[in-house]
C-alpha cells in the first residue's frame, strides 16, 4: 500500500551555491538504479509553488554515467542535485513541463490556479542529497523555487514492484543503456484485441525514426522499446467533439485549450507504465486517425498514428521533447500569450531574437555573403497562409460540432476528407513557394518563428520544425540533435 510521504526534510529558498565539478564520479555518488521524484507544480501566471509528492526506487538507471551535468542551457526549469556533505553539484538536467506552458495561457493570466503532477528521474544517490528545482525569470536567468533534502535511506521511499499487465518489445537494441539513447514508445488507446496493431505500429515507427538525419547515420547509438498496456477502449479523448475514451494513459486532445494539442496529464500512470523499460526519452503513440500531438522538452512527446501527416508528427514532436527545438512556425493559432518575452534571447537552439546580427547563435553555419536578416518573401507567404488557416479553423469547428451533435457518419466522413485534401493542397503550395526562395537550403536568419511573426528568426526558410511534410531537419536542428545524441552515448 502506498502512503503519502513524511520525509525528514527541509525547504530552503536561498540562492544556490554551486561548487561543481565537470564530471562527477558516478560510482562515488550514485547506485546504478533510478530514483523517481514525483512532485506537484501549482500556480498561475504570477505565482508557482512546488510540493513533494512521493519518491520511488524504480529500476535500472538508463542515463549516461559520465555526462551527469547538463551542458545545453535549455528549458524553463532545471533539476539540480547536490551532495549534502560537500555541497557538490553531482547531477543536473534542464526541462520544460505542462505548467510552464499553462502559465502563458489566458486562463492563467486571469488568475486561475492549476495543479500538475510531474516527475524527475535521477540516478539513485548513495547519500543525502539536496533536490533543487530552478526556474527562469523573464530575462531567462535561473533561480531556485524548490530546495529539499532527500535521504535515500528514508522508510517513506516506495520500493514496490512494477505494475502488472505491461509487455515490452525490444524494437532496436544496440547495447548498454548507459552508452545509448534509450527511447520508450508507449502504446495509448489500444485495446487488448488491438495488441497486434500496436506491435505493427511499434515496428513501423521504429523504422521511420531512422529515415531522417542525424538519426539515420547514428542508428547504432539508439535502443528503442515498445511498451504495451491495454486500454479498456480504443482511441483518445476529444472533448470538443464530445468523445471520451477510457484509456490506459488518459490522453486527451484540447490540452491547454488548443484543439489539436494532445497531452497526457496523468503523469503518475504514465511513469508507472514507462518504468518497465529503461528510457532517456518518451514517445506516446496514440491510436487515432485525427491530426494531433505535442512535445515538451525532456518530458515526453505524443503523436497520432493514422493520419496523413504521421511521419511529420512523429519527428516534429520528438524534436521538441528530445532536443528542445522550438516551433519555427508562427501562423497557426496557439493557446499561448507572450511565449517568448521580447528582447530576450530564447534558449532553444533553433530560434533567435537576433539581438546581435554579428553574433548569430548559429553563425558557424552561415555562408559568407548571406544577408542577416535573410529576405524570403514573407509578406506573400503570410497572405497565402492566413487564407488557409481561416478555412482550416472553420472546417475543424464544423467537424467538431457535427460529431458532438451526432450528425450522420457519412456527412462527417465527407467533410473530414475535404479537410485532409485541403491540408495536403496547402502543404504542396507552401512547399513549392518555399523551394523557390532565393536562399532556400541556406542557413541565415529568416524572420517569423516561435509563434511570432515579428522579432524572432529561424535558421532556414523551411524545416520540419516550420511546416508540415516529409522533409528534413535544417542544418542547425541537425547539429543540435547530434550534440544531444552524443551527450547520452559518448
Amino acid at each position: 500500500m502506498r502512503k503519502k510521504s513524511s520525509f525528514y526534510l527541509f525547504i530552503l529558498l536561498l540562492p544556490v551555491l554551486v561548487f561543481s565539478q565537470q564530471n562527477p564520479d558516478f560510482n562515488q555518488y550514485f547506485q546504478d538504479k533510478t530514483m523517481r521524484v514525483d512532485f506537484y507544480h501549482v500556480g498561475d501566471a504570477e505565482s508557482e509553488t512546488i510540493t513533494l509528492d512521493e519518491i520511488y526506487d524504480q529500476g535500472q538507471w538508463a542515463g549516461n554515467t559520465t555526462n551527469l551535468i547538463d551542458r545545453f542551457n535549455n528549458g524553463r526549469y532545471y533539476v539540480k542535485i547536490y551532495d549534502v556533505a560537500s555541497n557538490t553539484l553531482i547531477y543536473s538536467k534542464g526541462f520544460d513541463d505542462i505548467f510552464g506552458e499553462y502559465k502563458t495561457t489566458t486562463e492563467a493570466i486571469n488568475g486561475v490556479k492549476r495543479t500538475y503532477s510531474e516527475s524527475a528521474l535521477i540516478p539513485y544517490p548513495k547519500n543525502k542529497i539536496r533536490f533543487v528545482i530552478e526556474v527562469r525569470n523573464r530575462q531567462n536567468l535561473l533561480h531556485p523555487i524548490f530546495d529539499q533534502v532527500i535521504d535515500p535511506e528514508s522508510v517513506d521511499i516506495i520500493h514496490e514492484p512494477l505494475s502488472s499487465g505491461v509487455k515490452v518489445y525490444k524494437l532496436v537494441h544496440n547495447g548498454n543503456p548507459h552508452l545509448k539513447v534509450d527511447i520508450a514508445i508507449l502504446a495509448e488507446g489500444y485495446t487488448a484485441k488491438q495488441q497486434k496493431k500496436a506491435k505493427q505500429d511499434f515496428d513501423r515507427f521504429a523504422k521511420i525514426f531512422f529515415e531522417k538525419e542525424p538519426y539515420k547515420s547514428m542508428k547504432e547509438q539508439f535502443n528503442i522499446y515498445g511498451v504495451f498496456s491495454a486500454s479498456q477502449e480504443s482511441g483518445t479523448d476529444e472533448p470538443t467533439h464530445g468523445k471520451f475514451r477510457n484509456t490506459t494513459l488518459n490522453s486527451s486532445f484540447n490540452s491547454l485549450g488548443s484543439p489539436r494539442y494532445l497531452l497526457i496529464e496523468d503523469n503518475k500512470r504514465m511513469r508507472d507504465v514507462a518504468a518497465h523499460a529503461p528510457y532517456d526519452a518518451l514517445y506516446v503513440m496514440v491510436n487515432s486517425d485525427r491530426y494531433g500531438g505535442g512535445g515538451i522538452y525532456n518530458l515526453y512527446c505524443t503523436f497520432t498514428t493514422d493520419n496523413q501527416w504521421y511521419k511529420y508528427l512523429f519527428h516534429h514532436e520528438f524534436g521538441h521533447s528530445f532536443t528542445g527545438l522550438g516551433d519555427e512556425y508562427y501562423t497557426s493559432s496557439t493557446a499561448y500569450n507572450d511565449f517568448y518575452p521580447r528582447g530576450v534571447e530564447p534558449t532553444e537552439p533553433n530560434i533567435t531574437a537576433l539581438l546581435d546580427t554579428n553574433n548569430l547563435k548559429w553563425k558557424d553555419l552561415v555562408e559568407p555573403g548571406t544577408p542577416i536578416p535573410t529576405p524570403w518573401g514573407k509578406a506573400e507567404y503570410d497572405s497565402i497562409s492566413s487564407h488557409y488557416q481561416k478555412i482550416r479553423q472553420e472546417l475543424n469547428q464544423k467537424i467538431a460540432k457535427m460529431e458532438k451533435s451526432g450528425a450522420p457518419a457519412a456527412e462527417i466522413k465527407k467533410l473530414k476528407e475535404k479537410s485532409e485534401q485541403l491540408s495536403k493542397e496547402d502543404a504542396d503550395k507552401m512547399d513549392a513557394f518555399l523551394a523557390n526562395v532565393k536562399y532556400a537550403g541556406k542557413v541565415g536568419a529568416f524572420e517569423g518563428a516561435g509563434y511570432s511573426s515579428k522579432g524572432l528568426y529561424r535558421p532556414e526558410v523551411d524545416c520540419i520544425m516550420f511546416s508540415k511534410g516529409d522533409k528534413p531537419f535544417d542544418k542547425v536542428c541537425q547539429q543540435a540533435i547530434r550534440r544531444v545524441i552524443e551527450f547520452y552515448s559518448e
